[in-house]
């Protein structure tokens, strides 16, 4: 077996040094975003998210809509995510590779989750789709852990101090999902509509779903 240090390392390695432009181009970033307010950090994370989630599975967000609109399907989500989703949309959450558990924590008023993996880039796939760029950079895998609230401003999505955030780490036979807040002003709205509001960052915690 591999150690989580060689893990860790072999990572790193894979990721390589910074590619050429890279601190350009996170400068000029900053520069739009910060001092000329061209644009705000939300709508660059979802004109990322939009590319990279082009094709992707749409099971989570159809997971997660369908939480909001059955109390008990939510329940049994939480309790045993694996049954859950397969007794309701007939799918396995189990990676393809490799035999792994989905775990579901809701977001509330008081909590919010992030899902990080620390190791490498674990993460539930089977739902998701591919995982983006920033998940199984570095930065976030250290910064994630490290200071979470650091990781949430930068997205734009930082609670007030009165919430708690809680971190999860998956790992190579666990995978994490966050069950986000329903927005406000969505109760006259068909589940298939609430499907649309669901975003892929927002399953992993650095992002809220909006009208």
């Amino acid at each position: 077996h591999v150690s989580p240090a060689e893990t860790e390392e072999n990572a790193v390695n894979r990721e390589g040094a910074p590619k050429a432009g890279q601190h350009l181009a996170e400068a000029t970033i900053r520069l739009a975003v910060d001092v000329a307010n061209l644009a705000t950090k939300e709508t660059l994370r979802a004109a990322i998210e939009r590319t990279e989630s082009a094709g992707q599975s749409t099971l989570g967000a159809r997971i997660v809509a369908k939480a909001w609109c059955s109390p008990e399907f939510k329940a049994r989500l939480l309790e045993d995510a694996p049954s859950a989703i397969k007794e309701a949309f007939g799918a396995e959450t189990s990676n393809d590779t490799a035999p792994t558990k989905l775990i579901v924590v809701a977001n509330s008023p008081n909590v919010r989750h992030l899902v990080v993996c620390t190791l490498c880039s674990c993460y539930p796939r089977t739902v998701l789709g591919h995982s983006p760029s920033w998940y199984r950079s570095r930065h976030y895998r250290a910064q994630a852990a490290r200071d979470p609230r650091a990781i949430l401003r930068m997205f734009g999505s930082e609670p007030d101090a009165s919430t708690r955030v809680e971190v999860h780490d998956a790992t190579a036979d666990c995978r994490f999902l966050v069950l986000p807040e329903r927005p406000s002003s969505t109760e006259e709205m068909s589940e298939d509509e609430l499907s649309k509001l669901v975003t892929r960052d927002s399953m992993i915690g650095v992002a809220l779903c909006c009208l």
